[in-house]
C-alpha cells in the first residue's frame, strides 16, 4: 500500500544492513532499533507507540532468542513483524451481527474522512455476503450529503432511507431512528446510519453523535478516520472514544501516498480494532482489516492470502472447473484466454495485485511503469476477431491481421506480438493439462523457485561432484566461487527466506502476457 511506502523501505534498508552479521553485538541491535524508531517517527506514528515498541523490540533483540538463533537478522525482522502485529490490533475483528436484526452500524468521524464512501462499500460488500443493508442518510449538515449518498447507494445497489433533504434541514436524531424501524419494518437485516462531521471536534459534533447513538443503541459504532493525517489521529481518536465510544476503526484512504502512522497509532492508543481498510475509490476498494497481513506488507514480505482471496472472490469455481475440463481434451484457444481476462480484470488493479507479491517493494518503479490499459488494449484485439479465428488462430494470414488491427485500432506489430504470446501461453496451458510443471519467466518450474529444471539438474550434479577442471588452480577458484553462490542468501531484501523477490525480466514477462511488453 502507498501509505506505507516511506516506511516500508526505511525499515527494508534497515534490516538489509543486517544481513552481512553472523551475529549481532548489543551496538549492532542499538544501531538497528535507533534507525526503526527515526523511520517510525517520520511516518507520524504517535511517540508513545513509538517509545513501547522500540523498547520491546530492543529487549527481545538483546534476548537468548536472537543470541541463539542461527540467523540472528532474521530473528529480529520476526520479531519486529510480531510487535507490529501487535500494535495494529494482533488478530482481526470481525463485524458483530445482532441476534435479533436488524444489526445496527453507526458511522463516526471527521468531516472529509470518507464515512460516505465507506458506507457504500460497506453496503455493497455486506450484500455480496447474503445480507440485506440499509444506508441511512443522517448527515443533514453538509452540502449535499444526502445527495451524495444517494449516489453512493445507486452505484452500490442499495436500498436507502433518506426522508429530509439535508442541507441544515431536518433532524438527524429522529431520521436515525425511523431509519432502523423502517429497516425493522422492511426487513432489512443491517442498517448503516451515515451521520454528520465537522472539520474538527467540537461539542456540538459530540452531542449529535451522542444523541444518536442512544436513540439507536448501534450494535457497533466505526469510526472512520483518514490515514493521511498523521499525528492529529491520535487526537481526534481519543476525542470521539471519550466523547461518543467507538468499537472499531476503518482506516480510509490507504492508497495515498502520506506516511500512514494513524494506522500505526489508532489501535494501540484507543485499545479498539481496526476492523476494514479503504484502499482505494471503487466500491470494491475495501478489506477487511488482518494485523499479520499489514505488518508483512509493510515489512515487504507480501500478502499472498488476501491476494488468494480475491481470486477466490473473483473466479466462478463452477467455471474454473469447465474450464480444466476442457483444457484435459481439448485445445486452449484465443475465445479461453479472453474469458481469463476477463476473469483477471474482476480482481482489480493488475498492479495492487503485484504488490502484494513478497519483495515488490523493490520494483516500485517498474509497478509504477505497468501499463493496466495494456489488458484492454489485448482484450480489444481479440474481439476485432472472428469466432473461427479466435478458435483457430493459425488462419490468421497478413490480410487477416492487417483488418483485426484496423478494427481494433491497434498494429499489426501488436497483433502479431499478442498471436506469439499466445502461444506460449497456450503451451503452458497444454503442460498443465497433462499433469505437468510449467515453467514461468523467472520462476523455472512450478514449485521450484528461482531455478528451471535444466539449472537445477546441472546445480545438483556441479554440487555434488564440484568443478572438474584439469587446472588444479582453476578448479580451487570455481569451487570456491561455487561455494560463495551457493551460501548466499535468498529471498527478500533484509535476507528472509522463501521464494525470490521477482526480477525486472520477471515482471516485464508478466506484463508481455497481457499486452505490449
Amino acid at each position: 500500500m502507498a501509505t506505507f511506502g516511506t516506511l516500508s523501505d526505511r525499515l527494508t534498508e534497515t534490516f538489509r544492513n543486517l544481513r552481512t552479521k553472523g551475529k549481532l553485538t548489543p551496538a549492532d541491535v542499538d544501531g538497528t532499533v535507533r534507525e526503526i524508531r527515526r523511520a517510525l517517527l517520520d511516518a507520524d506514528v504517535a511517540l508513545v507507540v513509538v517509545k513501547d515498541f522500540t523498547a520491546k523490540v530492543r529487549e527481545r533483540a538483546l534476548g537468548d532468542e536472537v543470541n541463539k538463533a542461527l540467523n540472528p537478522a532474521q530473528q529480529v525482522v520476526q520479531i519486529v513483524n510480531e510487535e507490529l502485529v501487535a500494535i495494529l490490533g494482533g488478530e482481526q475483528r470481525r463485524l458483530e451481527f445482532a441476534k435479533n436484526p436488524p444489526t445496527v452500524i453507526m458511522l463516526a468521524g471527521l468531516q472529509g474522512s470518507g464515512k460516505t464512501t465507506f458506507a457504500g462499500k460497506l453496503a455493497k460488500q455486506l450484500e455480496g455476503e447474503g445480507h440485506t443493508p440499509l444506508l441511512v442518510a443522517a448527515d443533514l449538515q453538509r452540502p449535499n450529503a444526502v445527495n451524495q449518498l444517494q449516489v453512493v447507494a445507486e452505484r452500490a445497489r442499495a436500498t436507502i432511507f433518506a426522508p429530509e433533504p439535508g442541507n441544515g434541514v431536518g433532524d438527524p436524531v429522529r431520521v436515525s431512528k425511523d431509519g432502523v424501524d423502517y429497516a425493522r419494518r422492511h426487513q432489512h437485516d443491517v442498517v448503516i446510519i451515515d451521520t454528520a462531521g465537522r472539520l474538527g471536534v467540537d461539542a456540538e459534533l459530540m452531542k449529535q453523535a451522542s444523541d444518536i447513538r442512544k436513540a439507536t443503541s448501534p450494535d457497533e459504532v466505526l469510526f472512520v478516520i483518514d490515514a493521511m493525517i498523521g499525528q492529529d489521529a491520535v487526537n481526534t481518536a481519543k476525542a470521539f472514544q471519550d466523547g461518543v465510544d467507538f468499537t472499531g476503526v476503518v482506516l480510509s484512504k490507504l492508497d495515498g501516498d502520506a506516511r500512514g502512522g494513524a494506522a500505526l497509532s489508532v489501535a494501540s492508543v484507543t485499545g479498539r480494532p481496526i476492523i476494514f481498510a479503504s484502499t482505494g475509490e471503487n466500491l470494491e476498494d475495501l478489506e477487511p482489516f488482518h494485523p499479520d497481513r499489514m505488518a508483512s506488507r509493510i515489512l515487504d514480505l507480501g500478502d499472498i492470502l488476501t491476494l488468494i482471496e480475491q481470486a477466490q472472490q473473483a473466479f466462478d469455481e463452477e467455471e474454473a472447473m469447465k474450464m480444466a475440463e476442457k483444457l484435459a481434451n481439448e485445445a486452449f484457444t484465443l475465445e479461453d484466454f479472453l474469458e481469463q481476462l476477463q476473469q483477471m480484470k474482476k480482481m482489480g488493479s493488475m498492479k495492487k495485485m503485484l504488490g502484494m507479491l513478497p519483495g515488490m517493494g523493490q520494483m516500485k518503479q517498474q509497478l509504477e511503469d505497468f501499463d493496466e490499459r495494456e489488458i484492454d488494449r489485448t482484450e480489444a484485439i481479440i474481439r476485432s476477431m472472428t469466432p473461427g479465428e479466435r478458435r483457430n488462430p493459425k488462419i490468421l494470414n497478413g490480410s487477416r491481421r492487417l483488418r483485426i488491427a484496423k478494427g481494433s485500432g491497434m498494429t499489426v506489430t501488436d497483433v502479431n506480438q499478442l498471436v506469439q504470446r499466445f502461444e506460449q501461453a497456450a503451451k503452458m496451458m497444454k503442460t498443465v493439462a497433462r499433469g505437468g510443471t510449467p515453467n514461468i519467466p523467472g520462476m523455472g518450474p512450478m514449485g521450484k523457485p528461482g531455478a528451471s529444471s535444466k539449472r537445477g539438474k546441472k546445480g545438483a550434479k556441479a554440487k555434488s561432484g564440484g568443478s572438474r577442471s584439469g587446472n588444479p588452480a582453476k578448479r580451487a577458484a570455481e569451487n570456491a566461487g561455487r561455494a560463495t553462490s551457493n551460501a548466499a542468501p535468498t529471498g527478500t531484501g533484509f535476507g528472509l527466506g522463501g521464494q525470490k523477490a521477482p526480477s525486472e525480466a520477471d515482471l516485464a514477462e508478466i506484463q508481455k502476457l497481457f499486452g505490449k511488453g
